[in-house]
Order: structure tokens, then sequence, then C-alpha cells
């Protein structure tokens, strides 16, 4: 059983959600279906990122494959330029730290976006428009981003700055 990149999305939503969340919930908020979101629950039971007894991601695995897995597993290619959501060290939980001047800003793509960038494909189609309301879901999605797309220095901050999110400091 293969993990499906909205399984990442789903579960950084349980991460950020308020505990006791239903996975229905969390799947509408997201924009996923209740089939598909139940389909991931087994797929990342599988995987060991989910512990069905407590209810919750196993932080640590979850940790360990966000940093070192999700570039290899689901690897971002720049595309064309367009209108979107920011994104990476364009979003605005990296936004002062790099100078996106040089390389442009990245950008999932979606009508909703008001920022013109090179396009990057989100983690699941719906993820723009989840992420314009919920900011926590954002930061955590754009930091994954900068882990997909980014240089050394810029996955090293990323990295500092999700390990906070997933940790709850």
């Amino acid at each position: 059983m293969m993990l499906k990149p909205q399984d990442v999305c789903l579960l950084l939503k349980q991460v950020v959600s308020e505990p006791g969340l239903a996975f229905s919930h969390l799947a509408a908020e997201l924009g996923i279906s209740r089939a598909e979101a139940y389909a991931g629950l087994k797929r990342v039971t599988a995987a060991k990122l989910f512990d069905v007894n407590r209810n919750r991601p196993v932080i640590t695995a979850l940790e360990e494959f966000l940093i070192h897995g999700v570039k290899y597993a689901y690897p971002a290619e720049p595309g064309t330029l367009t209108r979107g959501v920011p994104t990476g060290f364009s979003a605005p939980v990296l936004v002062g730290h790099f100078d996106v001047s040089k390389g442009g800003h990245m950008v999932w793509p979606s009508p909703n976006g008001e920022e013109r960038g090179v396009g990057i494909e989100p983690l699941y189609k719906s993820i723009p428009e989840a992420c314009l309301k919920d900011p926590k879901l954002y930061a955590a999605l754009a930091l994954v981003d900068a882990l997909r797309i980014g240089r050394a220095r810029e996955r090293q901050l990323a990295q500092d700055l999700l390990v906070r999110i997933l940790r709850k400091k």
C-alpha cells in the first residue's frame, strides 16, 4: 500500500487542528472525499505514520518522513509563470529570510492567488484553497514545499520551523 500525497496533507491538517476532529471533518476542510480520507487513514496507519489507538499522527515518524523522504516521494518540478498562492520560500512563513528576487516567487497555481510566480504543483489539487482558509496548515505545507524545492540553507530553516510546528513548540 503506497502513500499518496494527500495523505501527507491529511496528517498535517490533523497536527495543526484541534485534537479529536474526525478524519471526515478534516477531509472536508481539505477538499478530499470521505472515502479518500478513510483510505488515507489505512495507508498512513500501514506506513506507521498514524497511531489508530491514540487517534493521532506518530510525530517522530512523520517528522522523519517529511524531512528526509517527502522530496524523493513527491518531487516538485518548477513549471511556468502563473498566478497563485505563494509557497516554499515565497510563503509568509519564510518571507524575509531569503532574497526571492533572484529565483523568483514560487506559487501553487490557483485563480484565487494574488501573486505571480513559478508554478509548483501542490501535494493535492485542493490545497491552495484549503490553505487560504487555514494559516497553520498553510505554514506547514509551505514549509514542506521548501523541503521539496529549496536549496540546503532554505531546507534547513524550513526543517527547523516544521519541527516546531510538529512538536507544537
